[in-house]
Protein backbone atom coordinates (compact mmCIF):
# COMPACT_ATOMS: atom_id res chain seq x y z
CA UNK A 1 0.00 0.00 0.00
CA UNK A 2 1.59 3.33 -1.04
CA UNK A 3 1.28 6.67 0.73
CA UNK A 4 -1.58 7.85 -1.48
CA UNK A 5 -3.64 4.78 -0.64
CA UNK A 6 -2.95 5.32 3.06
CA UNK A 7 -4.17 8.90 2.83
CA UNK A 8 -7.37 7.73 1.15
CA UNK A 9 -7.86 5.11 3.87
CA UNK A 10 -7.44 7.74 6.55
CA UNK A 11 -9.91 10.09 4.86
CA UNK A 12 -12.53 7.34 5.00
CA UNK A 13 -12.28 7.43 8.80
CA UNK A 14 -14.91 10.08 9.41
CA UNK A 15 -14.31 11.04 13.04
CA UNK A 16 -11.12 12.67 14.39
CA UNK A 17 -10.81 9.85 16.95
CA UNK A 18 -10.90 7.17 14.25
CA UNK A 19 -8.35 9.03 12.13
CA UNK A 20 -6.05 9.35 15.14
CA UNK A 21 -6.49 5.65 16.01
CA UNK A 22 -5.70 4.66 12.40
CA UNK A 23 -2.48 6.71 12.38
CA UNK A 24 -1.31 5.36 15.74
CA UNK A 25 -2.00 1.76 14.72
CA UNK A 26 -0.34 2.33 11.35
CA UNK A 27 2.83 3.60 13.01
CA UNK A 28 2.81 0.72 15.49
CA UNK A 29 2.74 -2.19 13.07
CA UNK A 30 3.49 -0.94 9.57
CA UNK A 31 6.33 0.65 7.68
CA UNK A 32 6.44 2.55 4.40
CA UNK A 33 9.94 1.28 3.68
CA UNK A 34 9.92 -1.24 0.85
CA UNK A 35 13.16 -3.12 0.59
CA UNK A 36 13.70 -6.51 -0.99
CA UNK A 37 12.32 -8.18 2.16
CA UNK A 38 9.64 -5.75 3.32
CA UNK A 39 8.05 -8.31 5.61
CA UNK A 40 11.20 -8.51 7.71
CA UNK A 41 11.41 -4.74 8.30
CA UNK A 42 8.78 -4.96 11.03
CA UNK A 43 10.01 -6.90 14.05
CA UNK A 44 6.78 -8.82 14.61
CA UNK A 45 8.36 -10.70 17.50
CA UNK A 46 8.88 -7.38 19.29
CA UNK A 47 5.28 -6.41 18.50
CA UNK A 48 4.08 -9.67 20.06
CA UNK A 49 6.25 -9.15 23.15
CA UNK A 50 4.85 -5.66 23.58
CA UNK A 51 1.31 -7.04 23.34
CA UNK A 52 1.99 -9.63 26.04
CA UNK A 53 3.48 -6.99 28.33
CA UNK A 54 0.51 -4.65 27.94
CA UNK A 55 -2.02 -7.44 28.52
CA UNK A 56 -0.06 -8.80 31.50
CA UNK A 57 -0.10 -5.41 33.22
CA UNK A 58 -3.74 -4.70 32.33
CA UNK A 59 -5.10 -8.02 33.56
CA UNK A 60 -2.77 -8.05 36.55
CA UNK A 61 -4.14 -4.74 37.82
CA UNK A 62 -7.71 -5.89 37.18
CA UNK A 63 -7.19 -9.19 39.02
CA UNK A 64 -5.52 -7.45 41.97
CA UNK A 65 -8.49 -5.12 42.40
CA UNK A 66 -10.94 -8.02 42.19
CA UNK A 67 -8.94 -10.18 44.61
CA UNK A 68 -9.10 -7.42 47.21
CA UNK A 69 -12.90 -7.32 46.93
CA UNK A 70 -13.09 -11.15 47.13
CA UNK A 71 -11.38 -11.09 50.55
CA UNK A 72 -14.05 -8.80 51.98
CA UNK A 73 -17.14 -10.01 50.09
CA UNK A 74 -16.67 -13.80 49.94
CA UNK A 75 -18.27 -13.91 46.46
CA UNK A 76 -17.58 -17.23 44.74
CA UNK A 77 -18.59 -15.81 41.36
CA UNK A 78 -16.10 -12.98 41.82
CA UNK A 79 -13.50 -15.48 43.06
CA UNK A 80 -14.04 -17.55 39.91
CA UNK A 81 -13.70 -14.48 37.73
CA UNK A 82 -10.57 -13.39 39.61
CA UNK A 83 -8.94 -16.81 39.24
CA UNK A 84 -9.71 -16.75 35.55
CA UNK A 85 -8.24 -13.26 35.18
CA UNK A 86 -5.09 -14.34 37.02
CA UNK A 87 -4.80 -17.38 34.75
CA UNK A 88 -5.41 -15.23 31.70
CA UNK A 89 -2.71 -12.79 32.80
CA UNK A 90 -0.22 -15.60 33.42
CA UNK A 91 -0.79 -17.06 29.94
CA UNK A 92 1.01 -13.98 28.65
CA UNK A 93 4.25 -15.33 30.13
CA UNK A 94 4.65 -18.43 27.89
CA UNK A 95 3.68 -16.27 24.93
CA UNK A 96 6.31 -13.72 25.95
CA UNK A 97 8.93 -16.48 26.12
CA UNK A 98 7.82 -17.91 22.77
CA UNK A 99 7.99 -14.54 21.01
CA UNK A 100 11.42 -13.89 22.52
CA UNK A 101 12.89 -17.26 21.50
CA UNK A 102 11.23 -17.02 18.10
CA UNK A 103 13.43 -14.02 17.30
CA UNK A 104 16.58 -16.14 17.59
CA UNK A 105 18.44 -17.19 14.48
CA UNK A 106 18.14 -20.78 13.21
CA UNK A 107 20.85 -23.22 14.25
CA UNK A 108 22.27 -26.42 12.77
CA UNK A 109 19.89 -28.40 15.01
CA UNK A 110 16.84 -26.14 14.57
CA UNK A 111 17.26 -25.10 10.97
CA UNK A 112 13.71 -23.67 10.75
CA UNK A 113 14.21 -21.52 13.84
CA UNK A 114 12.04 -21.47 16.97
CA UNK A 115 8.75 -20.06 15.67
CA UNK A 116 6.90 -23.30 16.46
CA UNK A 117 7.34 -22.49 20.18
CA UNK A 118 4.50 -20.04 19.73
CA UNK A 119 2.13 -22.89 18.87
CA UNK A 120 3.34 -24.81 21.93
CA UNK A 121 2.55 -21.74 24.04
CA UNK A 122 -0.95 -21.95 22.60
CA UNK A 123 -1.25 -25.44 24.08
CA UNK A 124 -0.21 -24.03 27.46
CA UNK A 125 -3.02 -21.50 27.11
CA UNK A 126 -5.50 -24.31 26.38
CA UNK A 127 -4.33 -26.21 29.49
CA UNK A 128 -4.63 -23.06 31.62
CA UNK A 129 -8.17 -22.46 30.41
CA UNK A 130 -9.13 -26.05 31.29
CA UNK A 131 -7.57 -25.81 34.77
CA UNK A 132 -9.40 -22.58 35.57
CA UNK A 133 -12.71 -24.17 34.52
CA UNK A 134 -12.14 -27.15 36.86
CA UNK A 135 -11.34 -24.85 39.79
CA UNK A 136 -14.44 -22.78 39.19
CA UNK A 137 -16.75 -25.77 38.97
CA UNK A 138 -15.32 -27.21 42.21
CA UNK A 139 -15.71 -23.97 44.13
CA UNK A 140 -19.22 -23.30 42.77
CA UNK A 141 -20.47 -26.77 43.75
CA UNK A 142 -18.98 -26.36 47.21
CA UNK A 143 -20.81 -23.05 47.64
CA UNK A 144 -24.08 -24.62 46.47
CA UNK A 145 -23.71 -27.18 49.27
CA UNK A 146 -22.73 -24.50 51.79
CA UNK A 147 -24.62 -21.36 50.66
CA UNK A 148 -23.88 -17.93 52.05
CA UNK A 149 -24.75 -14.39 51.06
CA UNK A 150 -21.96 -12.13 49.91
CA UNK A 151 -21.03 -8.88 51.62
CA UNK A 152 -20.03 -5.47 50.26
CA UNK A 153 -22.38 -5.85 47.31
CA UNK A 154 -21.67 -2.41 45.75
CA UNK A 155 -17.96 -3.21 45.71
CA UNK A 156 -18.62 -6.60 44.09
CA UNK A 157 -20.63 -4.84 41.38
CA UNK A 158 -17.76 -2.39 40.89
CA UNK A 159 -15.26 -5.25 40.67
CA UNK A 160 -17.39 -6.99 38.05
CA UNK A 161 -17.63 -3.84 35.94
CA UNK A 162 -13.88 -3.20 36.23
CA UNK A 163 -13.24 -6.82 35.22
CA UNK A 164 -15.49 -6.50 32.17
CA UNK A 165 -13.88 -3.26 31.00
CA UNK A 166 -10.33 -4.44 31.65
CA UNK A 167 -10.81 -7.75 29.87
CA UNK A 168 -12.52 -6.21 26.85
CA UNK A 169 -9.67 -3.71 26.45
CA UNK A 170 -7.07 -6.48 26.62
CA UNK A 171 -9.15 -8.71 24.31
CA UNK A 172 -9.38 -6.09 21.58
CA UNK A 173 -5.69 -5.31 21.83
CA UNK A 174 -4.60 -8.97 21.71
CA UNK A 175 -6.91 -9.89 18.84
CA UNK A 176 -5.95 -6.83 16.80
CA UNK A 177 -2.20 -7.41 17.19
CA UNK A 178 -2.55 -11.18 16.79
CA UNK A 179 -4.40 -10.84 13.49
CA UNK A 180 -1.98 -8.19 12.26
CA UNK A 181 1.07 -10.42 12.78
CA UNK A 182 -0.67 -13.77 12.14
CA UNK A 183 -0.35 -15.15 15.68
CA UNK A 184 -3.14 -17.65 16.37
CA UNK A 185 -1.93 -18.10 19.95
CA UNK A 186 -2.27 -14.37 20.62
CA UNK A 187 -5.70 -14.26 18.97
CA UNK A 188 -6.82 -17.23 21.08
CA UNK A 189 -5.61 -15.46 24.20
CA UNK A 190 -7.62 -12.42 23.09
CA UNK A 191 -10.81 -14.45 22.77
CA UNK A 192 -10.01 -15.87 26.20
CA UNK A 193 -10.00 -12.34 27.62
CA UNK A 194 -13.26 -11.48 25.81
CA UNK A 195 -15.01 -14.42 27.47
CA UNK A 196 -13.66 -13.14 30.78
CA UNK A 197 -15.36 -9.82 30.09
CA UNK A 198 -18.71 -11.57 29.72
CA UNK A 199 -18.17 -13.65 32.85
CA UNK A 200 -17.36 -10.50 34.80
CA UNK A 201 -20.85 -9.30 33.95
CA UNK A 202 -22.15 -12.56 35.45
CA UNK A 203 -20.51 -11.47 38.69
CA UNK A 204 -22.61 -8.31 38.57
CA UNK A 205 -25.71 -10.48 38.19
CA UNK A 206 -24.65 -12.55 41.21
CA UNK A 207 -24.28 -9.42 43.31
CA UNK A 208 -27.74 -8.22 42.31
CA UNK A 209 -29.16 -11.62 43.30
CA UNK A 210 -27.46 -11.39 46.67
CA UNK A 211 -28.97 -7.97 47.22
CA UNK A 212 -32.39 -9.66 47.05
CA UNK A 213 -31.36 -12.42 49.46
CA UNK A 214 -30.91 -15.18 46.86
CA UNK A 215 -27.71 -16.94 47.97
CA UNK A 216 -27.97 -19.51 45.17
CA UNK A 217 -27.42 -16.89 42.46
CA UNK A 218 -23.74 -16.52 43.33
CA UNK A 219 -22.64 -20.17 42.85
CA UNK A 220 -24.94 -20.58 39.85
CA UNK A 221 -23.26 -17.56 38.26
CA UNK A 222 -19.94 -19.29 38.96
CA UNK A 223 -21.17 -22.36 37.08
CA UNK A 224 -22.29 -20.14 34.19
CA UNK A 225 -18.79 -18.69 34.10
CA UNK A 226 -17.33 -22.23 34.03
CA UNK A 227 -19.67 -23.23 31.19
CA UNK A 228 -18.51 -20.27 29.14
CA UNK A 229 -14.89 -21.21 29.76
CA UNK A 230 -15.52 -24.81 28.69
CA UNK A 231 -17.03 -23.54 25.45
CA UNK A 232 -13.98 -21.33 24.93
CA UNK A 233 -11.74 -24.31 25.72
CA UNK A 234 -13.29 -26.42 22.95
CA UNK A 235 -13.05 -23.56 20.45
CA UNK A 236 -9.45 -22.69 21.29
CA UNK A 237 -8.31 -26.33 21.32
CA UNK A 238 -9.79 -26.84 17.86
CA UNK A 239 -8.03 -23.78 16.42
CA UNK A 240 -4.68 -24.63 18.00
CA UNK A 241 -4.92 -28.27 16.90
CA UNK A 242 -5.51 -27.08 13.37
CA UNK A 243 -2.33 -25.02 13.55
CA UNK A 244 -0.29 -27.96 14.83
CA UNK A 245 -1.62 -30.09 11.94
CA UNK A 246 -0.51 -27.38 9.47
CA UNK A 247 -4.09 -26.34 8.76
CA UNK A 248 -4.50 -22.86 7.32
CA UNK A 249 -7.30 -20.52 6.34
CA UNK A 250 -8.33 -21.17 2.70
CA UNK A 251 -8.61 -17.44 2.01
CA UNK A 252 -4.91 -17.02 2.80
CA UNK A 253 -4.06 -19.77 0.29
CA UNK A 254 -6.24 -18.01 -2.30
CA UNK A 255 -4.49 -14.71 -1.62
CA UNK A 256 -1.03 -16.29 -1.90
CA UNK A 257 -1.96 -17.98 -5.19
CA UNK A 258 -3.42 -14.76 -6.59
CA UNK A 259 -0.27 -12.86 -5.61
CA UNK A 260 2.02 -15.36 -7.31
CA UNK A 261 -0.06 -15.46 -10.49
CA UNK A 262 0.04 -11.67 -10.64
CA UNK A 263 3.84 -11.61 -10.98
CA UNK A 264 5.26 -10.98 -14.46
CA UNK A 265 6.92 -13.99 -16.14
CA UNK A 266 4.86 -16.48 -14.08
CA UNK A 267 2.81 -18.51 -16.56
CA UNK A 268 1.49 -21.13 -14.16
CA UNK A 269 1.78 -22.32 -10.58
CA UNK A 270 1.75 -25.86 -9.18
CA UNK A 271 2.53 -27.67 -5.91
CA UNK A 272 1.44 -24.71 -3.80
CA UNK A 273 1.72 -25.43 -0.07
CA UNK A 274 1.13 -22.92 2.70
CA UNK A 275 1.35 -23.40 6.46
CA UNK A 276 1.88 -21.45 9.64
CA UNK A 277 4.97 -21.77 11.80
CA UNK A 278 4.17 -19.63 14.81
CA UNK A 279 3.13 -16.33 13.23
CA UNK A 280 5.39 -16.89 10.22
CA UNK A 281 3.78 -17.93 6.94
CA UNK A 282 5.82 -20.56 5.07
CA UNK A 283 5.12 -20.89 1.36
CA UNK A 284 6.48 -23.43 -1.11
CA UNK A 285 5.44 -23.40 -4.75
CA UNK A 286 6.57 -24.30 -8.26
CA UNK A 287 6.23 -21.58 -10.86
CA UNK A 288 6.34 -22.21 -14.61
CA UNK A 289 8.28 -19.72 -16.74
CA UNK A 290 9.32 -19.51 -20.39
CA UNK A 291 11.64 -22.52 -20.95
CA UNK A 292 13.91 -20.43 -23.17
CA UNK A 293 14.93 -17.85 -20.57
CA UNK A 294 18.31 -17.90 -18.87
CA UNK A 295 18.96 -19.35 -15.44
CA UNK A 296 19.34 -15.81 -14.14
CA UNK A 297 15.94 -14.81 -15.53
CA UNK A 298 14.35 -17.81 -13.82
CA UNK A 299 16.10 -16.89 -10.59
CA UNK A 300 14.86 -13.29 -10.89
CA UNK A 301 11.32 -14.53 -11.45
CA UNK A 302 11.47 -16.60 -8.26
CA UNK A 303 12.75 -13.60 -6.31
CA UNK A 304 10.02 -11.41 -7.79
CA UNK A 305 7.46 -13.89 -6.45
CA UNK A 306 9.06 -13.89 -3.00
CA UNK A 307 9.16 -10.09 -3.01
CA UNK A 308 5.49 -9.87 -3.95
CA UNK A 309 4.55 -12.27 -1.14
CA UNK A 310 6.40 -10.14 1.42
CA UNK A 311 4.45 -7.07 0.34
CA UNK A 312 1.08 -8.84 0.22
CA UNK A 313 1.08 -9.89 3.89
CA UNK A 314 1.35 -8.03 7.20
CA UNK A 315 3.17 -10.96 8.87
CA UNK A 316 6.56 -12.55 8.10
CA UNK A 317 6.74 -14.77 5.02
CA UNK A 318 9.35 -17.44 4.28
CA UNK A 319 9.05 -18.59 0.67
CA UNK A 320 10.76 -21.39 -1.27
CA UNK A 321 10.04 -21.05 -4.99
CA UNK A 322 10.94 -23.75 -7.51
CA UNK A 323 11.19 -22.80 -11.19
CA UNK A 324 9.77 -25.11 -13.89
CA UNK A 325 10.03 -24.79 -17.69
CA UNK A 326 6.53 -24.06 -18.92
CA UNK A 327 5.01 -26.55 -21.36
CA UNK A 328 7.60 -29.32 -20.91
CA UNK A 329 5.61 -32.29 -19.61
CA UNK A 330 8.69 -34.48 -19.11
CA UNK A 331 10.52 -31.99 -16.88
CA UNK A 332 9.95 -34.10 -13.76
CA UNK A 333 10.16 -37.60 -15.20
CA UNK A 334 13.34 -38.40 -13.27
CA UNK A 335 11.59 -38.07 -9.88
CA UNK A 336 7.99 -38.85 -10.83
CA UNK A 337 8.15 -42.47 -9.59
CA UNK A 338 9.19 -41.29 -6.12
CA UNK A 339 6.10 -39.09 -5.82
CA UNK A 340 3.69 -41.88 -6.70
Amino acid sequence: MDSGEHIQAENKETSPWRRLRHRVWHLAIHSHDHGPRAGSIIDTGAVGIRATKVSLVGLGVTALFQATIVVFSGSVALLSDTLHNVTDALTAIPLWIAFSLGRRRPTRRYTYGYNRLEDLAGLVIVAAIGLSAVLMIWESIRRLVEPRLIDFIPWVVAAGVVGAIGNEFVARYRIRVGRAIGSEALVADGHHARTDALTSLAVVAAAVGAAFGAAWVDPVAGLVVAAGILWLLARTARRMSRRLLDGIEPEIVDDVESTIRGVDRVRDITDLKVRWQGHQLRVTASIAVDPNVTVRDGHDAAHAVEHALHHSQTFPVAAVIHVDPHGLSDAHDATAHHKT
